[in-house]
């Protein structure tokens, strides 16, 4: 296990640096930042060309590129065009998309999967049809919509709820807006739960399990689920990454200043500093979740060996 972990995170550093090198010549293609900065007028050359300088922009962009990274490994990550460290962005908008991610994270995990094992063990009945119906029609609705209705319902109309969230919300204020980002991804776990499911349940191992004399539970818990989990923990570990950089119009509707928000904002304004730093640490999370998932894998099925 300690072998294959060691060859795991050796393999992230190419992944990394390729990923984060295509995030970079992509953003440096969006437009020229400088010329955003005169506002709507267009900039006099030596002002264009001091700014250039002070940003590092006269530079090729594989200079550029190589001087960012060896930044980015001592912990700097540059400063945005407004002169505010990236950092500084990151300390502010990080945490309250974290909270926001694993409230969304519960709600697939608890509520997903619970109505996938109970759809999959009560296939083709009257619950089963229900909760089909209501996450096709959950995955056809588009987020914003969800989301503004809501906030429209619980917040306005009822007074339920906050209709905007502060950036120091706590977990119980972000339930709505976590439901909200979850939604669509908690549809999927729940399809994908009760496939797994009805699949595995007509295994040979849970025949025998059925034959010894097994509780119900025990073969639910032990043998069928753990088996069946193996692509719902696929599919969640690798929406964690997604959830905390797609989460641009959750944040919107409930005016969330997080991740989704600083790189709406970034490209934008064409802050190619701001939208590469925090596509940088969304790569990170994104490798680590990938790295979690593989473990979990072992533990899941104990078949499953790394050497």
């Amino acid at each position: 296990m300690g072998r294959y972990v060691i060859r795991r995170l050796l393999q992230m550093i190419p992944v990394f640096i390729g990923a984060t090198l295509l995030i970079f010549l992509m953003v440096n293609v969006m437009g020229d930042p400088i010329a955003g900065l005169c506002g709507d007028r267009q900039c006099d050359p030596a002002t264009a060309a001091q700014l250039r300088r002070e940003f590092g922009l006269d530079k090729s962009v594989a200079q550029q590129y190589a001087t960012y990274m060896g930044n980015v490994f001592t912990g700097d990550f540059g400063t945005a065009f407004n002169g505010q460290e990236v950092t500084e962005l990151m300390a502010t908008a990080f945490p309250v998309t974290i909270r926001l991610t694993i409230v969304a994270i519960l709600f697939e995990i608890v509520i997903g999967i619970t109505l996938g094992v109970v759809t999959g063990l009560r296939r083709g009945r009257p619950v089963d049809s229900g909760v089909l119906l209501v996450t096709l029609v959950v995955i056809s609705v588009p987020t914003f919509v969800t989301g503004l209705l809501l906030q429209l319902l619980l917040g306005v109309e009822w007074g339920w709820i906050k209709p905007s969230v502060s950036s120091d919300a706590t977990f119980s204020e972000l339930i709505v807006p976590g439901l909200v980002l979850a939604s669509v991804s908690l549809a999927y776990v729940t399809r994908l739960t009760r496939t797994s499911i009805a699949e595995n349940r007509r295994a040979d191992y849970v025949r025998t399990a059925v034959a010894k004399g097994l509780p119900r539970r025990r073969v639910i818990t032990r043998h069928l689920l753990r088996n069946s989990l193996i692509p719902v923990v696929t599919f969640i570990g690798t929406d964690i990454g997604a959830l905390m950089g797609g989460a641009i119009v959750t944040e919107r509707i409930f005016n969330i200043h997080g991740v989704g928000f600083q790189l709406y904002q970034g490209i934008l304004r064409q802050n190619t500093q701001t939208v590469v730093g925090f596509v940088t640490v969304l790569v990170l999370v994104f490798l680590v979740a990938n790295l979690l998932v593989d473990l979990l894998y072992a533990v899941l099925d104990p078949r499953i060996r790394y050497a």
